[in-house]
């Protein structure tokens, strides 16, 4: 490996944009990607959205992936048709989809496929990015209060015992520092039902299949 990345002190991710869909593009990105980070390979790369010829990505990928350039290969915000026609239209599995989940929205369908396949699920914005009054949210606080815990360190511990890895996101050292403790509690079961009946079967942040959403998302572009 290129002396720029200290392999002990990162796991390298990185995710094809829309922009870059398809074999080639997928490819050349890559290796801007490669270049950027001074390696040669990545842990993880996934394709962010269910958008544009993702399908010349993956095959792309799991070249890559054959080649021992990636260690694994996933996506972002596939549902379930579409993560399983990818499976059934492709070789490699995916490793992982991360996708929008939080108490207000659980994804307990698509769970339930993700499992049949042996996919991992990672969760992004398991805060909801702050909506709904979340960290105000009278449940999660009654919970936290019998372990002296935050309504967000209840977030990350329930999703841990759901078996879900979890990407939180904070610009404060407090709340970093704080999102790292959540291994000296467990969740009762029925503190857990509780949370899971707070599920609205719905997303809050990323509508998937709307138009307008496809449209914004097709218009914003990354410069590597």
């Amino acid at each position: 490996m290129k002396s720029g990345i200290a392999r002990e002190d990162v796991f390298l991710v990185s995710k094809v944009w829309i922009q870059d869909a398809g074999y080639d593009r997928t490819i050349r990105s890559f290796e801007k990607t490669l270049e950027n980070l001074q390696t040669d390979y990545l842990d993880l790369y996934l394709i962010h959205m269910p958008y544009g010829d993702y399908y010349g990505s993956w095959r792309a990928m799991e070249k890559l992936y054959r080649d021992g350039r990636i260690k694994a290969i996933g996506v972002c915000n596939f549902e379930a048709d579409r993560l399983v026609d990818l499976i059934l239209s492709h070789e490699v599995m995916p490793a992982v989809n991360q996708i929008e989940i939080h108490p207000f929205c659980q994804q307990k369908e698509l769970r339930k496929v993700m499992e049949m396949y042996d996919i991992r699920m990672t969760a992004w914005a398991p805060f909801v990015e702050g909506r709904s009054g979340i960290f105000q949210n009278d449940t999660l606080a009654a919970i936290g209060s019998a372990y002296n815990k935050t309504p967000a360190q209840v977030i990350l511990r329930w999703l841990i015992q759901e078996g879900i890895a979890v990407i939180p996101k904070s610009v404060h050292r407090e709340r970093i520092e704080e999102n790292f403790m959540v291994d000296d509690f467990q969740l009762a079961d029925a503190e857990m039902e509780k949370i899971r009946d707070m599920d609205t079967r719905d997303t809050m942040i990323l509508a998937i299949r709307s138009l307008d959403e496809v449209y914004r998302l097709h218009e914003i572009r990354f410069e590597q």
